[in-house]
């Protein structure tokens, strides 16, 4: 067989092993390994699944991942997923939907230390669905908006999507950040300006809240002033050079723990407990990489990423028109997989295809996570959507799908500005100090 059909046989497998509930990480080492084992030999294969281990667990840059993860379980211990959702009560709840726009506020600040769509969405949703529940919000409205602020935890640096996409490419994590920082920011932008008009249009959809003084709107910031300096570090010292992300997110990790204990808000057990959910985490999303990568090295030996991109390149299309059909297939992919395995089975794809089209590595690494974060909330998978249902369990699934639709129009239309304005994406990238 050529190695092509052997490829497409071993894409066969994989999803046949993944519907039969073969963890994924498993499932890619699994036909990857075999596929080396047919095309190569046996002993490359051994080889392969030797060295990559070792790689993977000794890799400087993917070191970043824990350590924000560990800055993300002592914020959510130690409480601040609170105080910010406060800040952003205090300043927009007095609106109409004012609390539906605080809600996405403090998703986007939450997104900031957590690196996970679905920790920011359901953290905040205990927080903000009780608010929403006593102002007689629509529910609809209160959860989807919940559901699709929750996916800027996809995009906004830390981002889990980000840093495996810079691992497995070999992209700079630290331009990726910059990259994924102003998109994130677009974002939330996108998702109040969309609650603005609902409620403009139907009033009842999200009354207003209290209206605060300007001295309580200032004054709550006291509850987590330091945290907000410290992600404003955090960013700002990888767009600047000062120092990498690895060491970034040591520094945010270090500096979690230290307010945390001067605040009073962090003792043994809380630590203890942020400890063991990182290491879990951790190894879960590690043992995922090993395989991608045993899968990645299958991928290329098969030669189908560079026959696709033969075979796309001599198409009477532009690149800009490719690009566009990527990303509708990217919008049917989220509506049966969830964003790590869509990121991990096409990013071997893709990424070369990507490359042979003159486009910028940083960008499209924005737009792959850009679409996730859609995947996140579109029917019948929707991981976010069935999170929010977890803990909203007095609202029906198709209600808070039904709630979801007017940010998934809003999110077409910021990655179609993505598209066509990449300016947006590369900007802090090409300002920034290596």
């Amino acid at each position: 067989m050529s190695p092509i059909v052997v490829g497409v046989i071993g894409f066969v497998v994989l999803f046949s092993l993944l519907a039969f509930g073969l963890p994924i990480g498993v499932g890619m080492a699994v036909v990857g390994f075999g596929g080396l084992w047919y095309l190569i030999s046996q002993g490359a294969a051994i080889v392969k699944l030797g060295i990559i281990p070792f790689e993977v667990m000794t890799n400087w840059g993917l070191a970043t991942l824990p350590l924000f993860l560990l800055m993300a379980h002592i914020v959510f211990a130690a409480g601040f997923s609170r105080d910010l959702y406060n800040v952003a009560a205090k300043w927009l709840g007095h609106q109409r939907g004012g609390i539906a726009m605080a809600t996405v506020g403090g998703c986007a600040g939450f997104a900031a230390v957590s690196a996970s769509s679905l920790a920011t969405a359901v953290t905040m949703g205990l927080v903000a669905l009780p608010e929403m529940k006593r102002y007689n919000y629509d529910p609809a409205l209160s959860t989807g908006c919940i559901a699709a602020g929750g996916t800027m935890g996809q995009m906004i640096p830390p981002s889990a999507g980000l840093i495996t996409y810079g691992i497995i490419t070999g992209t700079s994590i630290g331009r990726l950040f910059a990259g994924g920082l102003i998109p994130g920011i677009i974002e939330g932008v996108f998702y109040i300006i969309t609650i603005y008009i609902l409620c403009r249009w139907k009033p009842s959809l999200g009354p207003r809240g209290p209206r605060y003084s300007l001295k309580e709107k200032v004054m709550s910031f006291a509850g987590c002033g330091e945290l907000i300096g410290l992600i404003i570090l955090v960013l700002g010292g990888i767009i600047f050079g000062w120092f990498s992300p690895t060491e970034a997110g040591a520094i945010g990790a270090s500096g979690a723990i230290a307010f945390s204990l001067f605040r009073r808000r962090l003792n043994w057990e809380k630590f203890k407990h942020a400890l063991v959910e990182t290491m879990k985490t951790t190894g879960m999303l590690y043992g995922i990489l090993i395989g991608a990568f045993v899968f990645k090295y299958f991928m290329a030996v098969t030669t189908i990423p560079f026959a696709l991109a033969d075979f796309v390149g001599g198409l009477p299309l532009s690149p800009l028109a490719i690009m566009a059909l990527i990303m509708v297939v990217y919008l049917f992919l989220g509506a049966v997989m969830d964003a790590l395995t869509m990121i991990l089975l096409t990013i071997p794809i893709f990424f070369p295809l990507a490359m042979s089209l003159g486009f910028d590595p940083v960008w499209f690494g924005v737009i792959l996570v850009g679409m996730t974060e859609i995947g996140l909330i579109t029917p019948p998978i929707g991981m976010n959507v069935y999170a929010i249902s977890g803990i909203a369990p007095d609202v029906p699934i198709t209600t808070i799908f039904k709630g979801v639709i007017p940010f998934l129009i809003a999110d077409v239309c910021r990655m179609a500005l993505y598209l066509l304005v990449p300016a947006v994406v590369l900007f802090l990238p090409s300002i920034m100090i290596l």
